[in-house]
């Protein structure tokens, strides 16, 4: 009988160890299928950079639209706010500064607010902080769009996107981003700097190629 009854707990306590072992393998690969989705999920939200900028409209309140076209042989900063975030406006504030520092060497900020019903809020936003430079709003459709942002995914406040003079998106950052929550202005001024380096205007180097030949 106790012989019987040790050879029972012996079966109970390999069938037992048994679970446990496919528990804990059931367990590392389900860890691993996790972190694969969310490194395969980090991959698909990248947008990819650089890239070639698209058109886009901003509307502005008097009824006109500035097209980020216009402004082809400048760099340019497109940021996508909402007009009642308070990272938005601090980067809106430090842009400013920025514009009035670099825009004699051909820089230029355009701003975009895709809050819901953004014409009511832009022109009490542009009285608030006086930005020298246009700001505008758009519809949260066209900006994910144009940022390449997974419409599953949040949308982290707010959006900046630089594009060369030669119309090709050099560097897009969120609002989460150490980029833009660190020292801003530092890492913006550092990034304008290096792309008004880079070449001469589009204009300019056609004149000169004229020239040699």
């Amino acid at each position: 009988m106790v012989r019987r009854d040790g050879q029972r707990f012996d079966s109970v306590l390999k069938c037992v160890l048994a679970v446990h072992v496919t528990m804990k393998i059931m367990n590392r690969r389900f860890v691993s299928l996790v972190l694969s989705i969310a490194l395969l999920a980090g991959v698909l939200s990248a947008a990819q950079v650089p890239r070639h900028s698209p058109e886009f409209a901003i509307n502005m309140a008097d009824g006109r639209q500035v097209l980020l076209s216009q402004y082809r042989g400048k760099v340019v900063a497109l940021a996508f706010i909402l007009t009642t975030c308070p990272h938005c406006q601090q980067t809106i504030q430090v842009l400013s500064k920025l514009q009035n520092e670099y825009g004699p060497r051909g820089f230029q900020v355009l701003a975009a607010a895709i809050d819901e019903m953004p014409k009511l809020y832009v022109p009490d936003f542009i009285r608030k902080f006086q930005p020298p430079f246009p700001v505008g709003y758009s519809n949260r459709d066209s900006a994910i769009e144009y940022l390449q942002h997974p419409p599953t995914f949040r949308m982290m406040m707010p959006q900046i996107v630089f594009v060369d003079r030669q119309g090709t998106i050099r560097g897009q950052y969120a609002g989460d981003d150490p980029f833009l929550s660190g020292d801003q202005e530092k890492a913006i001024a550092q990034t304008i700097d290096k792309l008004l380096k880079e070449s001469a205007p589009v204009s300019s180097r056609k004149a000169s190629r004229r020239g040699q030949r």
